[in-house]
Parts: structure tokens; C-alpha cells; sequence
């Protein structure tokens, strides 16, 4: 019998926090039913799943890769260092690893990446539900120590409240650096020198309106799109736009979005 390990990862996308990969080599004699990519479940249901995967499994591991990692060596290899950490803690070799996404590890057995595997084939299915469980456990300890973030609820990932609590406090040092999000308060004579003097209010809009065309110019395509969209953000943060104390950044931005327009103008 061949030896299948599907590995997969969590925690690519967040602004904080360690990404973690799973290896899970199934028994085709003991099945777990149910088993899909971790983002469609519950989190009760990948807590269910995960002790049936651990303990009916030929062979399971869960790796991470640090915060520290992440900035030095960025969040791609990162990833790819957690799966093979993974696969290397195996108490049983597999011959071959199929891996979720279009890049694989290096590893010392053959490896096949697949998109969206964790959707398609079960072992990476298995895979996908111990990392994310692995990971939200991880955050949710690290509340403990950073309890004003809110990691229990948002595991680090930018949503309006996580964003909020970085654009009152500044970041933590959990938190990657080499993310836009996170970066901008390290960055020598702009952000951080004015953010502190700011009354909180206008402190935290003026982060999400950077956050945000940061977030547009990425994104940017075509330049209709993207002048409705900046039309648009101009608007909803007409208050940041006309605050004299948040001059300094709206400079940031004004620089962001023009030089995004040039380049689409110039496509």
C-alpha cells in the first residue's frame, strides 16, 4: 500500500501570529466521515473531526513556522517551511505528499501540489482541519497574554475589529512586521511619529483609511474601477481627508493612490 500524506497550512493571511502546517497520513480501514476544507466547517465540527483524524490516522504531525520566521524569511517560504516540518515529524515516512496549493515543499519523498486539495482529496482535507484547529488553539492561548487584541475571536486575521484594536494600541509583538498593516508603525518618520498625538478616534480611522488604499491599490486593475473605488474611499474618510493633524497621512495615501493610477494608465 502506498503511503499518502496530505499536508496543508493555516494562518497565511493574518497579521499576527505563527503560521502552522499539518501532515496526516489516513487509514483507508478506519474512515472519518465528514471530512472537507477546514474554512467550510464549523469550529466546533473541526474540533470533532480533528480527534477522529488523531486518532484513527496511520501517522499525524503539526508544525509551525514563528512570527520571527515569517518577517526574515516572508510568509510564503514561511508556509512552506511549517509543511515540511510537518512532514519531516512523521513517525512513519510516506512515499508521496500531496499538498494544498500550487507550490510544494521541499521534501525528501516525491510531492504533488494540488489547488484547492483541501476541497478535493481527504488527506489533505485531514490535513487542513488539524492545522486551523492547531492554530486557532495557538491564538487563542496568546489572548491570554495580549487580551485587548481580541485574538480568541478574529485568530489575528484583519477584520474591522482586529484593524480597530491595532489602529488604538499599535501592534503587539506577535504581530508580523512584514505585513503593510503592521509595517507602517516601524516605518522611520512617518506613521509612528504622529500616530501617538492623535486623539484615539481620528488615530484609528486614519489607520483603516491606510489599511484600505493599501488594500485598493493591490487590488487595482482597471482604472475605472479603481477611481470609483478611490472615489469612494475619499468619501467615507472625508473626516481623516480634512483633520490637519492627520496630514502626514493622508499624504501617505494621496501618494499611494496617484502612483497606483499612473501605473494602471500606464498599462
Amino acid at each position: 500500500m502506498s503511503l499518502i500524506c496530505g499536508v496543508d497550512e493555516a494562518g497565511r493571511g493574518p497579521l499576527a501570529g505563527p503560521v502552522y502546517a499539518a501532515a496526516v497520513i489516513l487509514d483507508p480501514a478506519k474512515r472519518v466521515n465528514g471530512l472537507a476544507d477546514s474554512k467550510v466547517l464549523t469550529a466546533e465540527r473541526r474540533e470533532v473531526l480533528a480527534a477522529r483524524i488523531k486518532e484513527r490516522a496511520i501517522a499525524w504531525a503539526v508544525a509551525y513556522a514563528t512570527v520571527e520566521e515569517i518577517d526574515r524569511i516572508n510568509i510564503l517560504r514561511a508556509s512552506l517551511l511549517a509543511m515540511r516540518r510537518a512532514v519531516e515529524a512523521l513517525k512513519i515516512e510516506p512515499d508521496e505528499a500531496w499538498i494544498d496549493g500550487n507550490m510544494c515543499p521541499d521534501l525528501a519523498c516525491t510531492a504533488r501540489a494540488f489547488v484547492d486539495g483541501d476541497a478535493r482529496h481527504k488527506p489533505i482535507s485531514a490535513a487542513s482541519i488539524l492545522a486551523k484547529t492547531a492554530r486557532d488553539a495557538e491564538m487563542c492561548a496568546l489572548h491570554d497574554r495580549f487580551p485587548l487584541y481580541g485574538f480568541d475571536q478574529h485568530k489575528g486575521y484583519a477584520t474591522a475589529e482586529h484593524l480597530e484594536a491595532v489602529g488604538r494600541l499599535g501592534p503587539c509583538e506577535i504581530h508580523r512586521r512584514s505585513f503593510h498593516a503592521v509595517g507602517v508603525f516601524f516605518q522611520p518618520n512617518l506613521f509612528a511619529a504622529t500616530w501617538e498625538g492623535m486623539a484615539e478616534s481620528l488615530r484609528i480611522r486614519s489607520y483603516r483609511l491606510y489599511c484600505e488604499a493599501v488594500k485598493l491599490s493591490n487590488a487595482a486593475r482597471q482604472l475605472a474601477q479603481f477611481e470609483f473605488q478611490a472615489k469612494r474611499l475619499r468619501k467615507t474618510y472625508a473626516d481623516v481627508f480634512a483633520a490637519r493633524e492627520a496630514a502626514s497621512h493622508v499624504d501617505m495615501v494621496r501618494t499611494l493612490l496617484r502612483d497606483t493610477r499612473a501605473q494602471l494608465r500606464a498599462k
